[in-house]
């Protein structure tokens, strides 16, 4: 693998509404820690869909 062939990836998958987004633009779910993107927090979303069926 060639250096120009490596390319991060900042990204995480929101566990509320699916949607990907920075990792560093987020804010974990309150009961288990996983990833909550920020367009969910400010709709004041603050569990995970797992969570919040439980």
């Amino acid at each position: 693998m060639k250096k120009e062939d490596l390319k991060e990836r900042d990204a995480m998958g929101c566990r509320a509404c699916g949607r990907e987004e920075r990792a560093s633009e987020g804010y974990p779910c309150e009961v288990c820690g996983t990833f909550i993107c920020i367009v969910c927090t400010f709709q004041g979303v603050s569990r995970c869909k797992e969570c919040q069926a439980k």
